[in-house]
């Protein structure tokens, strides 16, 4: 699988569930979290400062999934990134 143009294939990193006062939330009352976390699969040929195997964060509503050999990944825009780690 190769990305093309601007865009990313990234898979998703699951972070580990937030502790608030003793309380741990889940997944989905997580909210407040704008960004995701998610490591580099494949990177279009117009993108510069990005590789393979780069951990990036991008915006938690960008793109679309995709499912390819059994996994699933995200197809991301270039533009959707904030900071590559």
């Amino acid at each position: 699988m190769k990305a093309i143009n601007s865009f990313l294939v990234v898979d998703k990193i699951k972070e580990k569930p937030k502790a608030e006062k003793g309380f741990v939330l889940s997944e989905s009352q997580n909210e407040d979290i704008r960004f995701l976390k998610g490591k580099v699969i494949s990177v279009g040929d117009q993108i510069k400062g990005i590789k393979e195997n780069n951990i990036v964060w991008y915006d938690k509503n960008a793109g679309h999934g995709i499912e390819f050999n059994g996994n699933y990944f995200y197809v991301i825009k270039h533009g959707d990134v904030v900071i590559v780690e």
